[in-house]
């Protein structure tokens, strides 16, 4: 069987390079180069959006309202949840999962039509924003066309009946990647939304679960139409972001940073996981970080309820350590509250007392090369802090660019004097005091205090 696979998948690669070049519809907004394109990504943030819940309205129109604010704010790629159509067959809750999906070539009805995406994604990237798309390729719902019209493309138990990928998915049947003709069609779907929105790229959900093999398949096809941005939603497989995605998810690290909040670990154990992570994503590749996103904040807990009063700090951190940083829907407003995921639950907007911290890190990010992604960035440096577990220093350097972060991970006072190897002169980012590094720095921090400096 993997023989035929592999022999299809030339097959099919032969045939696509005999075909003529795939354009988006929208071509003068949409299409760039590969060197425009790590241009655009080399000091990107990414903003999750929850359509559902951003408004009362639940519309692509209603959040079109808010470009101007997140323009504001200083993202630069928006991630869209799922904007399919919900299955009703073996549906959760009223509204259903978004990741359930009823027809990959339609727009939910609830969000709106085809041509108020069109709109949303042309407003997008008229205010220079990239736009990429949930995509959910390793299942559909039960009452997807595919399941009526080839039941073949699925997974069947003993009897021969479909199955969900995992029990407690029951809202969701199980796609057979063994299949070559469903890969081709689930392909063809997704070259659908490059050519005909001029999305620019994809956040693959559940990408773990789907073979290696077809993702590379599907960047060729993506590639012949325009280059684009991938995220899996994936950690384990790092040979993944070798030809198929940019990024995948720092998910050990943000369960560690969990824990230090909660005081179960310490910056040690952020230390030892970067000293094991050393050089292991393949180039031009890198992770993404966050403090929480749309699985954590409605299962886990807000960012309140995980890290306490560690939530600032560990913020800091996701914009200041390798990666791509992602802010979640509401983030920006402090979201107190776990968004309801099969029900309508909108977004408060009424307090944005957040926006000005997070505009002040993803300027941050933009005015140091230091901290920009992947090799356009600087590589992480812990500073001796001798036997301190309380204290998690670091620099992140690029050409005439420094970074450095002192962070007190407890909720005790540090007090203590720090050795550095040379003497340099920095700025504090936040309170605009000047540091002088030396021999011997007496460092003090309150109780989960930060403190970020550069030098220009």
């Amino acid at each position: 069987m993997n023989k035929l696979l592999t022999l299809l998948s030339i097959f099919f690669l032969v045939i696509a390079a005999c075909q003529p070049a795939k354009k988006p519809a929208d071509e003068t907004a949409a299409v760039y180069t590969q060197a425009e394109m790590d241009e655009w990504l080399k000091d990107a943030v990414l903003y999750e959006v929850n359509i559902r819940q951003y408004t009362p309205e639940g519309t692509f129109t209603a959040f079109a309202e808010h470009l101007p604010r997140l323009k504001e704010l200083g993202v630069d790629i928006l991630w869209l949840m799922p904007i399919h159509p919900i299955s009703e067959k073996n549906r959760k809750g009223s509204l259903g999962s978004y990741y359930s999906i009823a027809d990959y070539k339609k727009v939910n009805p609830e969000f709106g039509t085809m041509e108020d995406f069109k709109s949303l994604i042309a407003k997008c990237h008229d205010m220079g924003f990239k736009v990429v798309i949930d995509w959910v390729a390793n299942h559909t719902g039960w009452d997807n066309p595919w399941i009526v019209n080839k039941p073949e493309w699925f997974t069947k138990d003993s009897t021969g009946a479909i199955i969900p990928p995992i029990a407690d998915w029951s809202d969701v049947a199980d796609l057979n990647f063994d299949v070559p003709e469903m890969r081709r069609a689930m392909i063809d779907a997704m070259d659908f939304w490059l050519m005909e929105t001029s999305i620019d790229g994809f956040r693959c959900d559940v990408a773990w679960g789907v073979p290696q093999d077809f993702w590379e398949d599907a960047r060729a096809s993506f590639d012949s139409i325009k280059p684009v941005y991938m995220l899996a939603e994936d950690e384990d497989h790092l040979a993944f972001l070798e030809k198929a995605f940019e990024s995948n998810y720092a998910w050990k690290l943000h369960h560690i940073i969990n824990d230090v909040a909660k005081g179960k670990k310490t910056a040690a154990d952020i230390r030892a996981y970067f000293e094991g992570a050393e050089n292991k994503y393949p180039a031009g590749s890198y992770p993404m970080q966050f403090i929480t996103n749309h699985d954590e904040n409605s299962w886990a807990g807000t960012v309140h309820q995980r890290m306490g009063e560690a939530a600032d700090a560990f913020a800091v951190f996701s914009f200041t350590v390798p990666g791509i940083p992602l802010i979640y829907s509401g983030q920006e407003a402090g979201l107190d509250k776990k968004l309801l995921f099969f029900e309508k639950d909108s977004i408060d907007w009424s307090d944005l007392s957040y926006m000005d911290f997070y505009k002040r890190l993803t300027n941050l990010k933009t005015e140091n090369p230091a901290l920009w992604n992947g090799e356009a960035g600087g590589s992480l440096k812990f500073i001796e802090t001798g036997d301190s577990e309380q204290l998690l220093a670091y620099v992140r350097e690029k050409n005439s660019n420094k970074v450095m972060v002192l962070m007190n991970l407890s909720n005790e006072p540090f007090v203590q004097n720090i050795e550095f190897d040379v003497q340099e002169e920095f700025v504090d980012e936040f309170g605009k005091e000047k540091l002088v590094t030396g021999e011997k720095v007496n460092v003090e921090l309150q109780a989960w205090e930060y403190k970020i400096y550069t030098k220009k």
